[in-house]
C-alpha cells in the first residue's frame, strides 16, 4: 500500500486546525529585522513588481470553494521571501535582487498560464520573458547602475544555486513556496516548525562540490521532508490538477470571446479580472457554464473512465511533482536524506510512485 491512498482531499484540507498567520512574522524568521536588506526597498516599489501583489501564489484556487485557503500570498509576497532567504545565506546583493526578481514574468493565476498552454508537466512556461522584461525595463536598469551592477547579474536567478536548482534539491525558491503553500493551503506549518527547520538549514557542498542548502540535522530534515511531501501531494491530486486545467480553460475561453486579451494576463489583478467574469460571463453560456462551476463547485468524483462531456468537466493529466531529497550534514561530509533514512526513503518513494485515479471530473452546473 502506498503510504499516500489514505490522505484523500477531504482528509488534507481538513487534517490541520484553522490557524492565523502573520506574514510580516514568517517574514522575519527568513531573515531577522537586523539584518534586513535595506537595499531591497526601492526595488520592491518598481511597479514591474507590486503587479505581482494582485497574483497569487497559489494558482487561482483563492477563487473556487474547492479549496479552504486561510489567506491570500501573492507572487510578491513569495519574492520578497525568495529574495530574504538567499541575503540571509549569501549576504550577496546581485544573488537577492536575482531572487527578488525571478517572477516579473509571472501571469495572473500563476501556473494555470502553464496549464493553459499544455505545459502541466514542467510548468516552466511562464518563466520565458522574464529576462526580456528586466532588460527593457529602464528604471531597474538605472537603480542597478546605482548599486554598481549589471542587468546581467540579476537577470537569470538559475545561475545561483543557493537561489535555485533542479527537483529534487532544495533551494532558496522551493523552500520560500512550501512554507506559505503549506500554512495557506491545509495549515500544516506552524511557525514553531518553520523556525526549527528554517534555523537548522546551512549553505553545504553536493556531490559535485556545488553550494546547495541543506540540513545540520538528520531528524529536521526528515520533518522538512515529510512536511513538504505531504503539501506536493496537494498538487498530484486530482482536485488540484482539475481546478487548474478548469480555471486555465475558462481564461481561454474568455479571450476568445473577447472579455479578455492576452496582455491583461499581465495588466490586470486576479480580482480585477475575477470581477470583470462575475459582471459579463453569463453572456457566453459555455464560459458561464464552465465559470460557475469552477467558483462553486465543493468535491469531484475520482474515476477510472470520463463521464459524458455534456455534463461533466473531466481532466487526464501529468504533472510536475514538487518533492525534496535534500543534502544533510553527516560527520564525513554530506549525504541526501534518501541514503540516510529510511522513514523518509519510503517517503519519498511512495511520493514519485502515488497515482491517482485516471480521470477527476466535476459535474458541471
Amino acid at each position: 500500500m502506498n503510504y499516500f491512498d489514505t490522505f484523500d482531499w477531504k482528509y488534507m484540507l481538513g487534517a490541520n486546525p484553522v490557524r492565523k498567520y502573520d506574514i510580516s512574522e514568517y517574514h522575519n524568521i527568513l531573515c531577522p529585522k537586523n539584518d534586513y536588506p535595506a537595499f531591497i526597498d526601492k526595488y520592491i516599489g518598481l511597479p514591474l513588481l507590486q503587479r505581482l501583489s494582485g497574483v497569487g501564489l497559489l494558482c487561482g484556487t483563492d477563487w473556487t470553494r474547492l479549496y479552504r485557503n486561510r489567506f491570500y500570498y501573492s507572487r510578491l509576497d513569495h519574492s520578497i521571501g525568495t529574495a530574504l532567504i538567499i541575503w540571509h545565506f549569501t549576504h550577496d546583493k546581485a544573488q537577492t535582487l536575482a531572487g527578488l526578481l525571478h517572477d516579473v514574468s509571472t501571469p495572473v493565476f500563476s501556473h494555470v498560464s502553464d496549464f493553459r498552454k499544455g505545459d502541466a508537466l514542467t510548468q516552466t512556461a511562464t518563466e520565458a520573458p522574464n529576462s526580456q522584461i528586466l532588460h527593457n525595463n529602464a528604471e531597474l536598469l538605472r537603480l542597478l547602475a546605482q548599486d554598481g551592477l549589471a542587468i546581467t547579474q540579476v537577470e537569470d536567478y538559475h545561475r545561483y544555486p543557493v537561489a535555485d536548482n533542479e527537483i529534487p534539491r532544495l533551494s532558496a525558491d522551493r523552500l520560500e513556496y512550501m512554507f506559505p503553500s503549506g500554512m495557506a493551503l491545509d495549515g500544516s506549518w506552524t511557525m514553531e516548525e518553520i523556525r526549527q527547520c528554517y534555523n537548522d538549514l546551512a549553505v553545504l557542498k553536493d556531490e559535485h562540490g556545488i553550494d546547495e542548502l541543506g540540513f545540520n540535522t538528520l531528524v529536521v530534515a526528515e520533518l522538512y521532508c515529510r512536511h513538504f511531501c505531504m503539501i506536493g501531494h496537494i498538487l498530484q491530486l486530482n482536485e488540484n490538477k482539475l481546478a487548474l486545467h478548469m480555471l486555465g480553460q475558462i481564461m481561454n475561453l474568455a479571450e476568445q470571446e473577447g472579455l479578455v486579451r492576452e496582455s491583461n494576463f499581465m495588466e490586470l489583478s486576479e480580482r480585477q479580472i475575477i470581477e470583470r467574469l462575475d459582471e459579463k460571463a453569463d453572456k457566453f453560456p459555455k464560459l458561464y457554464k464552465l465559470y460557475k462551476t469552477f467558483r462553486n463547485m465543493t468535491e469531484i468524483s475520482h474515476t477510472v473512465e470520463p463521464l459524458p462531456q455534456d455534463e461533466y468537466f473531466c481532466v487526464s493529466l501529468k504533472v510536475k511533482q514538487r518533492y525534496i531529497n535534500p543534502l544533510v550534514k553527516t560527520k564525513d561530509g554530506t549525504s541526501r536524506l534518501y541514503e540516510l533514512s529510511p522513514k523518509a526513503r519510503n517517503i519519498i518513494e511512495d511520493f514519485i510512485t502515488f497515482s491517482d485515479t485516471p480521470y477527476g471530473c466535476v459535474k458541471l452546473v
